[in-house]
């Protein structure tokens, strides 16, 4: 099929289109000082952190919020206790619950920071709109001044902290010179059938990215960071698309199987069972790195590429310890929370990488996080779930 060539698209320049500015109009000090600033009370010293995504971000921010409790300068002073949802395993996203918290009233909850990607935010702000979150006060962050890629208009009330992006893994032994465009992953697939997966959309991240930039690929650039319902009705080409290379994709007992998550199609590479696949660069190069999979497993870059973005603290209004999420904010900004999430994670950091020893994850130093395609669609990953487990993974 034809493709549109796409031009560099500044992750700044696409976070400002994603993201609404504002972010809770009007001072913040009042709420944001919370009981830290009222005479004769002391901070409230237990603050919880909200998360979501597969087994590799639990278990980093596992890491960093015992580091964050027993070896930060914050330690004795607050204590972070996290709440992880895996994706993809319930009916209820967390970004439902921050919802319906909001739109239910709720005052003083447990919601003190919550870990979002851009196309969570854009949910969250066309649902319950940004006066819900806090404006950032920069005066208790002075970590964010180190930030090396920061979010034009976000930046006011949401905190980058790591990048991320879906790459094309593939197993050097099998593959010498991996694909460089879609074009060429085609006609790789068509050589190589059965060789090729993407995991379920809606399990996990790197099967949504493969997915839907296989459609937004023929729409135009725009399209990628907005959800404005007009584009639905232009899917059908990257639909059938998706539908031609159905049969080209891994197969088990005869029929066409889509693994369950990024783990499942990374663990089916590493089997053997096919030789690429598209996955978080971070997941391979830790698992890599801790001898989980082959040493031939690689990552590349392909054209047009894979989604990729900024991950990003908030803090919502009806919080219940702003000076401890500020707190947690400022500590994965230093150095020693940075090095945490490269060496456990392989996560891009956002502050200089040379104060960062980047050993056995030198890949990271060719990864741009300013030159990232992100994808924001919002609501519309609902139904674009939907329309691809009514006809994709009912092909059979």
């Amino acid at each position: 099929m034809n493709w549109k060539s796409w031009r560099a698209i500044s992750l700044t320049a696409l976070l400002a289109m994603s993201m609404v500015a504002g972010c809770g109009a009007g001072k913040t000090s009042e709420k944001d000082a919370s009981n830290a600033d009222r005479v004769g009370t002391a901070p409230k010293k237990k603050l919880t952190l909200w998360a979501t995504g597969s087994d590799n971000v639990r278990t980093i921010f596992e890491t960093l919020t015992k580091d964050f409790n027993t070896n930060s300068e914050y330690a004795g002073k607050f204590e972070v206790e996290l709440q992880f949802m895996l994706s993809g395993t319930g009916t209820q996203t967390l970004t439902d619950m921050i919802i319906a918290a909001h739109q239910a009233g709720e005052k003083e909850t447990s919601y003190d920071l919550v870990d979002l990607s851009g196309d969570d935010w854009s949910k969250l702000v066309s649902r319950i709109g940004e006066d819900a979150f806090v404006k950032l006060d920069q005066s208790q962050l002075p970590n964010a001044s180190k930030i090396t890629a920061k979010n034009a208009v976000g930046q006011e009330c949401s905190l980058p902290y790591r990048g991320t992006t879906v790459v094309l893994a593939y197993d050097s032994a099998k593959v010498p010179e991996p694909p460089k465009t879609v074009g060429d992953l085609v006609a790789w697939m068509k050589k190589n059938p059965g060789r090729f997966a993407y995991n379920t959309p809606g399990t996990g991240g790197a099967g949504d990215s493969f997915a839907r930039t296989s459609v937004y690929n023929t729409l135009p650039t725009e399209a990628i960071v907005s959800d404005d319902e007009k584009w639905v009705k232009e899917w059908d080409k990257g639909f059938a698309y998706l539908k031609d290379i159905h049969q080209y994709m891994y197969k088990s007992g005869g029929s066409v199987v889509y693994p369950n998550k990024n783990q499942g199609t990374l663990d089916l590479l590493n089997q053997g069972e096919i030789d690429m696949c598209p996955n978080w660069a971070d997941m391979v190069l830790s698992q890599r790195a801790k001898g989980a999979i082959k040493d031939s497993i690689k990552i590349a870059q392909i054209s047009p590429s894979f989604t990729g973005s900024l991950q990003s603290l908030v803090i919502p209004k009806f919080g219940s310890n702003n000076p401890g999420a500020y707190a947690f904010m400022n500590y994965i900004l230093s150095k020693q929370a940075q090095t945490i999430m490269v060496k456990e994670m392989a996560a891009i950091p956002l502050i200089d990488s040379k104060e960062i020893d980047l050993k056995g994850y030198e890949d990271l130093a060719n990864l741009d996080v300013s030159a990232f395609r992100i994808m924001s669609i919002g609501k519309l990953s609902t139904a674009f779930n939907e329309r691809w487990d009514r006809e994709i993974a009912t092909i059979g």
